[in-house]
């Protein structure tokens, strides 16, 4: 009888179902622990790096607070020709500086004439045309001259030959 008054459920059943959702329950804890602390060590990072900048752009901000709060000195030597300032040379270096600004003259001299040559190429097409237009006129003019110089001749023998008369 006792046999058949049984259960089929042990009692522990249960207490080892709810051992398993506990231990299910302790895994999800610890996964959502350790997805909170890596997005926290994310966010530090992030905020260590905008840090960062944020420090690089208030650097870069008072510079250029400077550079505006002295534009109107800055601008005054801008426009101040800086040749008007002595350098101080020693003696032995003179020679070298009277040869350098002697080079540098001619540099500029011929930096100019280089200067004029490449500003007149895009005018050498209309040139050329004119040079050949040119030629063809005194071409015309040498074969004008030519015959005018036979006419003479021939003219000048006509003299001679009456005055001989």
């Amino acid at each position: 009888t006792l046999d058949l008054t049984r259960r089929r459920e042990p009692c522990f059943v249960k207490f080892s179902e709810m051992e398993k959702m506990a231990n299910i329950q302790a895994e999800i804890n610890e996964k959502k622990f350790w997805s909170f602390f890596s997005r926290i060590i994310v966010l530090t990072l992030q905020l260590c790096f905008i840090g960062k900048k944020c420090e690089i752009l208030q650097d870069m901000n008072r510079h250029l607070e400077a550079v505006l709060k002295e534009k109107r000195a800055l601008r005054k030597r801008l426009l101040k020709p800086r040749c008007q300032e002595s350098l101080p040379i020693e003696a032995t270096f003179h020679k070298y500086v009277v040869e350098l600004l002697s080079e540098a003259v001619t540099f500029i001299e011929k930096l100019e004439s280089h200067l004029q040559t490449v500003r007149s190429i895009p005018q050498i097409p209309t040139v050329v045309k004119n040079m050949d237009v040119a030629l063809s006129k005194t071409e015309v003019l040498v074969m004008e001259l030519e015959t005018l110089a036979d006419e003479i001749l021939d003219w000048r023998e006509l003299q001679k030959e009456v005055y001989s008369d």
